[in-house]
């Protein structure tokens, strides 16, 4: 079923930006930033001064450097009493925006009601080099202080100024002049940045027994369990069996933790003495970095730990060792990939452990050049504004641009390199607006403003892709376009043979297949994985933020919406027309419908029961056909967020209040009750489709249950008769009839549905045994 194109205003555009790609075609020797506009910036490092005269009454002088260029002023941070101050900060002029012929380079001294001027250096901006990477950084110079007048003034001072591009190594730590109105505590929190994802480990701990317990209840039957705590993940065994003091369990419990391991493994060994109240007979700790690192499916080995118990005595807490043990494996597991994305869009499907990862098979290249049509995402000063940045994540890299203040057309130009380890991962780029700019609220979030997926497998090799990406959100009243984002991306195979030898490979590591886990528990491992990974992150410098993190990692998208599942029963009915078309296009030959179609099907069906060794050569011919006639509509971009395919467009705005309700829900009873009806009746339709699938197939296991002996009776004699008519009969004699029986034309057919349909029809299913 062909959904019509989304409008124009949700679809991608191919766009045509002046990047340096392509300046050297053909092989690797183009400059590092070739797929971002070259943007200059005139770069000031100031370093450090000496011989600083004393200007307050103790002789002492509170220094700090003030540079300006035009109606740009950045400065340094003062240091109190000190002559010799070394400061080691880089400011960066947008050349776009430099109305100055002159730099002006001011050391003043920190005072109380006005700053006095210690000296300053000027400099013509014609007269300032050049500097282009992969050169050597310019090296810093001492420069006289003068004073007002041009004389020269006590003390000198350290600088280097050049012009550059942000290829330069000092553009990310650099204070920017596009940031000058923000106030210099939150000049750390606009900076670009790279980030690493936490190197993720699953534990698995196999509790086996416990001997010589000790219940403090001597005359009832222990019901003993084991409960594992980590961080904030806490897992429990079932209670065991073995109602004695040495109970036995033999039972797997999987954990997620994150190098460096901060929190130790707690056991305790629990008996459960009433309804809501358990006994604790003694607890053991476990430092991870103890614990055996596991690279495949061999058993480690067991070994039993001592338990231990704490008593209160005097209000003073005693460890009191006794003869109690517990009997385990624990290990770590470094043959999985710890899953933190949603699996329809990883980025990275690597085992843990380095020694089992493959060679790389290419670069991924993105330049993240600028956004268009960004809506207001906050109000400053009674008008609309956005500080937007983006966040780009891709393995265990996350990159973050600087954020442009104060704009709604921000030109990031800025360029990432991953290396890529398999084809079939998803690249995503996300928008958001900064929240924390000008000191916001310590409840301040950064919102939102949209994501691009883009998938490694879909990009030709060596090809740059520059297209304009709409950036979509969701809200309550609906799918709403917040602007566009320009995007570059080139993905560089470095060795085909490796890239095309990884289809063959399975999608997971080994130990997904050898020892799968539960989908209930992949479930509940990836959110701890998410949480764990966006704890670490909001605790960098800038931090990453959890709400930046968490929509990064599609965290909420194993929730009830009822959209998605109506665009997923859409997206199977697609799959299936292909299949349906196929089977009325047969209807129609064997209906006669174009005789010509059907006497040359006739033929074709002759010619391969005479000579059945044509039938796959002739098979895997016509797909080979196919598919070289399909090229000529082989799509020309990378797939995008589709808002018909996601039914996002036409959603109901309950449906949409439905999917942003939060979890329990939050809603009134009234609206509650009427959401559940709906998803009665749906559930309802789902497993009337389910039931009749299942019908058919217990048809077919009844043709030889003898559930109807009858229809038994006569399906085993029709069996026998067939076997014996088909061993006399040549197998071509027998396809030939059948073939030409199918083909028949209309006027040897019947209305009613045939024998064998209705005795098939007639089979008795497991549904009459359903209360």
């Amino acid at each position: 079923m062909q959904k019509p194109p989304q409008s124009m205003d949700f679809a991608l555009k191919e766009t045509s930006p002046k990047i340096g790609a392509g300046a050297v075609t053909g092989d690797k020797l183009s400059s590092t930033y070739d797929l971002v506009e070259q943007m200059q910036y005139l770069y000031v490092r100031v370093v450090k001064a000496k011989d600083l005269p004393g200007k307050d009454v103790t002789g002492g002088c509170d220094p700090y450097v003030e540079v300006k260029l035009g109606n740009y002023k950045g400065v340094t941070k003062h240091f109190e009493k000190k002559n010799n101050p070394e400061w080691n900060q880089v400011f960066a002029f947008s050349k776009e925006r430099i109305q100055a012929s002159v730099l002006e380079v001011y050391v003043k001294d920190k005072d109380v009601v006005a700053d006095d001027l210690i000296g300053r250096a000027l400099f013509d901006l014609n007269e300032i080099p050049k500097r282009i990477p992969p050169d050597s950084p310019l090296a810093p110079q001492w420069y006289r202080l003068e004073d007002r007048k041009g004389d020269k003034a006590k003390g000198e001072l350290m600088l280097a100024v050049w012009m550059g591009t942000q290829a330069d190594e000092a553009f990310p730590e650099a204070w920017h002049s596009d940031a000058a109105s923000v106030g210099p505590d939150a000049v750390a929190s606009i900076r670009s940045k790279v980030y690493l994802s936490p190197k993720l480990w699953y534990v698995r701990v196999n509790v086996i027994e416990a001997q010589d317990l000790v219940p403090i209840d001597k005359s009832r039957f222990p019901e003993v369990f084991v409960k594992a705590m980590l961080g904030n993940q806490a897992l429990r065994t079932r209670i065991s069996q073995s109602k004695t003091i040495n109970p036995m369990w033999n039972e797997d419990l999987m954990f997620v933790v994150a190098e460096p391991f901060e929190e130790p493994l707690v056991l305790s060994v629990e008996d459960r003495v009433g309804g809501n109240k358990d006994e604790t007979l003694g607890k053991c700790v476990i430092p991870l970095h103890m614990v055996q690192r596991r690279l495949d499916h061999r058993p480690v080995n067991s070994r039993w730990l001592n338990l231990e118990k704490h008593v209160i005595v005097d209000g003073e807490k005693k460890e009191i060792k006794f003869a109690s043990r517990i009997h385990l494996r624990i290990c770590l597991e470094g043959g999985y990939h710890v899953l933190d994305e949603s699996t329809h869009y990883s980025s990275d499907l690597r085992p843990t452990a380095k020694q089992l990862w493959r060679p790389s098979i290419g670069i991924l290249e993105l330049g993240i050049l600028s956004a268009h049509g960004l809506m207001p995402m906050k109000t400053k000063d009674g008008r609309g504004t956005t500080d937007a940045y983006c966040v780009a994540k891709y393995g265990q890299k996350w990159i973050r641009t600087r954020t442009i203040v104060d704009n709604f057309m921000p030109r990031w130009n800025e360029q990432y390199t991953w290396e890529v380890f398999d084809t079939s991962t998803v690249i995503t780029v996300g928008v958001f607006d900064n929240g924390h700019v000008h000191g916001g609220a310590g409840g301040a979030r950064d919102a939102r403003i949209g994501k691009v997926r883009i998938r490694l497998s879909t990009l030709e090799a060596d090809r740059v892709y520059t297209h304009s990406y709409p950036l979509l959100v969701l809200h309550p009243s609906g799918v709403k376009k917040t602007g566009e984002i320009q995007l570059a991306l080139r993905f560089t195979c470095s060795s085909l043979i490796n890239m095309l030898h990884m289809y063959s490979h399975p999608l997971l590591p080994k130990m997904h297949y050898i020892h799968p886990l539960s989908v209930i528990q992949l479930d509940v491992l990836r959110h701890q994985a998410m949480q764990i990974v966006s704890t670490r992150l909001s605790r960098a410098e800038p931090p990453l933020r959890k709400e930046v993190v968490e929509y990064m990692l599609d965290v909420d998208s194993h929730m009830w919406s009822m959209r998605r599942s109506k665009a997923n029963f859409f997206r199977i009915m697609g799959v299936l027309s292909g299949l349906i078309a196929v089977g009325k296009w047969f209807d129609q030959i064997c209906n006669w419908r174009n005789p010509l179609t059907t006497i040359l099907i006739h033929i074709l069906f002759i010619i391969l029961v005479l000579y059945p060794e044509l039938i796959l050569p002739t098979i895997f011919l016509y797909l080979f056909l196919i598919g070289i006639w399909n090229y000529r509509w082989r799509p020309r971009h990378p797939p995008h967020m589709d808002t018909r395919l996601s039914h996002a467009d036409a959603a109901h705005p309950d449906e949409l209040d439905e999917e942003f309700d939060t979890f329990p829900t939050s809603r009134p009873s009234d609206i509650v009750r009427m959401r559940y009806d709906r998803l009665r009746s749906i559930a309802g339709r789902v497993q009337t489709v389910i039931g009749d699938l299942a019908t058919q197939g217990e048809r077919f296991q009844s043709l030889l249950s003898w559930r109807d002996p009858r229809a038994t009776t006569l399906f085993v004699t029709f069996c026998l008769i067939a076997a014996l008519v088909l061993y006399v009969t040549p197998f071509q004699v027998v396809a030939l009839l059948a073939g030409i029986y199918i083909l028949r034309h209309p006027r040897f057919r019947h209305k009613l549905p045939s024998t064998p349909l209705n005795f098939f029809r007639r089979l008795p299913a497991r549904s009459d045994s359903m209360l």
